[in-house]
């Protein structure tokens, strides 16, 4: 992979400088030790990941890419008239008032942000990013996640009071359903896996 990747775009978990890291023996192990390994299966598509599936394949033939698997699951449940519903993969309890007020929002004209799981914004940074979405007038609905910086005590009262105008800030939400709301015109991300692939299949633009 060296033509396409650099040891720095790896996720933490494959940098490891010590070839004990419990991740990189669990990875050993099921790749170059696991007999039984025939093929991969990944969460992507062929036209995203092109390039390095292309190298892949020198390596492992069998590769099949079968992402959106949320998509899978919907049309799933939906041929069979499944009384089931696909279950959520959130990792906070998902405010659902904020699609009640997407419902109240003109067509693709709400830009959703949301920095994801992982992503760590500090005070400054999320002060600069909401000064930004108040001044630009444009609709928002923003994921402030349980566990960031924010607290009403420094909730500045001109961002607060912009926010109640144009914005609507919830700590998670049920991105899927958001994403594929019609009032939704872009998308603010850190471009995460699951985020990304979720906002391609709903073809919503991406920041």
């Amino acid at each position: 992979m060296e033509r396409y990747l650099r040891r720095r775009d790896l996720p933490s978990f494959c940098c490891s400088d010590d070839l004990h890291n419990p991740s990189v023996r669990f990875y050993q192990t099921e790749t170059r030790q696991n007999p039984r390994a025939c093929g991969l299966i990944l969460n992507t598509f062929d036209e995203l990941d092109a390039p390095i599936l292309f190298e892949m394949h020198n390596i492992c033939p069998n590769i099949y890419t079968i992402e959106p698997l949320h998509a899978h699951l919907k049309a799933k449940l939906a041929a069979t008239s499944s009384t089931l519903t696909a279950s959520s993969n959130s990792l906070w309890e998902e405010d659902r008032s904020c699609l009640t007020w997407l419902d109240s929002q003109p067509l693709k004209s709400v830009l959703y942000v949301s920095f994801g799981s992982l992503a760590i914004v500090n005070k400054d940074q999320l002060m600069e990013f909401w000064h930004g979405l108040v001044n630009s007038g444009q609709r928002f609905l923003w994921v402030m996640r349980p566990d960031s910086e924010a607290g009403e005590s420094w909730f500045p009262v001109e961002l607060s009071q912009g926010t109640k105008e144009r914005g609507y800030i919830v700590g998670w939400a049920p991105q899927e359903e958001v994403l594929a709301h019609p009032a939704v015109g872009g998308f603010l991300t850190p471009s995460g896996c699951h985020s990304s692939l979720e906002s391609i299949h709903e073809g919503v633009p991406m920041i």
